[in-house]
Parts: C-alpha cells; sequence; structure tokens
C-alpha cells in the first residue's frame, strides 16, 4: 500500500477522503495549507499526492510549479478542483500534474485516479503509449475527468449461504433495523470488510454507508481487512 499527502484547506474534504483512503489499507498524511504540505514533504517521501487547487496564501499550482522548479516532484500528483476548467486542468499537468479531479469528487473517481497515479512510471508510460490520443496530458486529463474507471466484478460466492431468520413479533422500527443490520453484515463478510465494495455492491454513497453502519451498531472491526 502507499503513503499518501492529501492536502486541502476544507477539513471535511480531508477527513473524507482520509477516510476513504485509509480504508483502502493506505496510510495517509494530512495538510490544510501550503506550508504544512511542504513540512510534509520534507519528512516524508508520499507515493502520491491530492492538491487542491484554491488554498489561501499560495495556491495548489503555484506549489506544484515550486516542488518541480526545485526537483522536488518525485511523486505523482493528482490536482483537484471545485471551480476547474479543462484550461486548468491542462495548466497543471503543464508543470508536473498526472491527473485532475473535479469536485464533488466521486468514489468511483478517486480511486480510479489513485490506482492510475501509483502505477510505476514504466507501466505508466506503456499504458499511455498503447492508448490513442492526442497527447499524454490530454489523456490524463480525460481520464480524471471523466472518471476513466473499470467495472469491479461481483464476487463470486462458493457454497449455501446462511439463512437468515428475524423475530417479526416486534415494532416495524425494530425489525427493520434488525434485517438491515444482518443486510450489511453479511455484504461487509463477503467483501470482507471493503467499505468500497459494499458501498459499491449496496448502491449507497459512502458516507451514508458509514452513518447508516454506525446507527445500526454494526461492529466494523470484526470485518476489517488486514493488510498485507
Amino acid at each position: 500500500m502507499a503513503t499518501i499527502l492529501v492536502v486541502d484547506d476544507e477539513l471535511g474534504i480531508r477527513a473524507l477522503l482520509s477516510e476513504i483512503l485509509a480504508d483502502e489499507g493506505h496510510t495517509v498524511e494530512l495538510a490544510e495549507n501550503a506550508a504544512q504540505a511542504r513540512a510534509c514533504r520534507e519528512r516524508i517521501r508520499p507515493d502520491l499526492v491530492l492538491l487542491d487547487i484554491w488554498m489561501p496564501d499560495v495556491d495548489g499550482i503555484t506549489l506544484l510549479k515550486e516542488w518541480s522548479a526545485s526537483a522536488l516532484l518525485t511523486m505523482p500528483v493528482i490536482m483537484m478542483s471545485g471551480h476547474g476548467t479543462i484550461d486548468t486542468a491542462v495548466e497543471a499537468t503543464k508543470f508536473g500534474a498526472t491527473a485532475f479531479l473535479e469536485k464533488p469528487i466521486t468514489l468511483q473517481k478517486l480511486l480510479r485516479a489513485v490506482e492510475q497515479g501509483l502505477i510505476k512510471p514504466a507501466a505508466r508510460a506503456v499504458a499511455v503509449a498503447s492508448a490513442s490520443a492526442p497527447s499524454e496530458a490530454g489523456l490524463t486529463v480525460q481520464v480524471a475527468m471523466t472518471g476513466g474507471a473499470t467495472p469491479i466484478s461481483p464476487p463470486v460466492m462458493l457454497g449455501p449461504q446462511p439463512e437468515q431468520s428475524f423475530d417479526l413479533d416486534r415494532p416495524l422500527r425494530e425489525a427493520r433495523d434488525a434485517f438491515e443490520k444482518s443486510y450489511f453484515e453479511f455484504h461487509l463478510s463477503q467483501e470482507n470488510g471493503s467499505m468500497t465494495r459494499v458501498a459499491e455492491k449496496t448502491g449507497l454513497e459512502r458516507t451514508h454507508l458509514y452513518r447508516k453502519l454506525k446507527q445500526l451498531g454494526v461492529d466494523l472491526s470484526r470485518n476489517k481487512r488486514s493488510v498485507t
């Protein structure tokens, strides 16, 4: 798994991205401005950086240029913005960004961009060369802004599935909560605790899924995946 630096001045976005990436098994470092991002870059060498463009004091493009000029751009950088345009994305790639994500960032787009960003340089070059596109920068921007995600195959379930029984002699709300808790526990077990795959399987947004599981009292640690 990778060490990923998330740079964004919005606490909610930092928290959400950290939660998603940590659940995928990555180590996440957080910075709310360029100063903290510089300090983190000096302290460690992240495998990938998610960098917001619009930040107070020093914006993301300026920080990207700074890293590029000082030979510190040794990791792929994915730019993020809620007010981005194609011109902004192309400008970012000119200064070394590998991709551009437009906010609000969907789960599928985020994971796909991170997956592609973490591909080794040689493998990334082969992937770009084999694609039909006018330029490497144009391809990267197009992939990031359109999602570029491949469908995830459903898991194969072997053997008979356990039957569930519910006590129906209770108020409707309690019976419904009991069913939903068993439903989500079943899918967490089938997906080895992967919140990403459970969200996709059940058709819920990840944040909604987290709130639902906490509300139902589902023990997330029991089915939590181990990182090898």
